[in-house]
């Protein structure tokens, strides 16, 4: 059979789009590795997906520790499992003045949202250009496009995975690898819950469906494209972004990301 041997590893498939991609992945008949804090949910999960597939593998993993994304790498090549397909999807955001932000949790939203996928990607990649096959996923932000006021690290993060993927994808022509970066906007999952912002007037505009956009990730990764902006409201503003002024684009920006207000002393 054609997917016999095709494995995929998916971070942060606990809940929201993660979860989404290991359903797609599983669908497709695809052996899943499945990646997340929270082993009992991936249980639960693993459990579910087998029927659909035909391995579901759980690795329990807090990838905002230094040591967390070697010890992935590790527990696969025990496993003996060649990974077709990478889903570097685990991130969170952090909301707020980045003077009033704990040092500890920027440092450890920068190990998750961007270490962390460094690693992965440079473990699992060589092995798919030797095969000349492979396809990687990499989920960046519309928020990468521009600066953000109230969420500067974040914004900056996202900068970080929509260039570096947009890089990959260039050095990859010709390999039969490829790497694909997914820039949805604000998205119904426990994100904006993590980040503190799901009352910021970016959440109240609408948000869209895991569903909707890990398939049409899903899609622009398997047909090997460098990118996929989700849905025709962010591809305007994308588009808008490349010719507005920057000084109205941080206004805006921060418009959308209001800093929490301070408690009283």
């Amino acid at each position: 059979m054609a997917n016999a041997a095709k494995v995929a590893l998916i971070t942060g498939a606990s809940a929201g789009l993660g979860l989404e991609y290991a359903k797609l992945f599983a669908n497709d008949g695809h052996d899943v590795v499945l990646v997340a804090r929270r082993r009992d949910r991936l249980d639960a999960i693993a459990k579910e997906l087998r029927p659909r597939g035909r391995q579901a593998h759980v690795i329990a993993a807090d990838l905002s520790s230094p040591d967390a994304a070697g010890q992935v790498v590790d527990e696969v090549r025990r496993l003996g499992l060649p990974i077709q397909f990478l889903v570097n999807n685990a991130g969170f955001g952090t909301s707020g003045p980045f003077a009033e932000i704990d040092l500890h949790r920027s440092l450890e939203m920068i190990q998750v949202n961007i270490v962390s996928l460094l690693t992965l990607t440079r473990a699992f990649l060589p092995e798919m250009i030797a095969r000349k096959s492979g396809r990687i996923l990499n989920v960046g932000s519309t928020a990468g496009f521009q600066p953000g006021p109230f969420m500067a690290a974040y914004y900056a993060s996202k900068a970080f995975v929509n260039s570096f993927t947009e890089a990959l994808w260039y050095e990859l022509r010709g390999t039969g690898v490829t790497a694909t970066v997914s820039c949805p906007g604000a998205t119904a999952t426990e994100f904006a819950a993590v980040a503190g912002n799901e009352r910021s007037r970016l959440f109240r505009m609408g948000a869209a469906s895991p569903q909707e956009v890990a398939k049409e990730g899903y899609r622009a990764m398997m047909a090997g494209r460098p990118m996929v902006v989700h849905g025709m409201k962010n591809k305007l503003a994308v588009q808008a972004l490349r010719v507005s002024p920057r000084a109205a684009v941080r206004v805006i920006a921060a418009s959308l990301n209001p800093a929490p207000a301070r408690a009283p002393h």
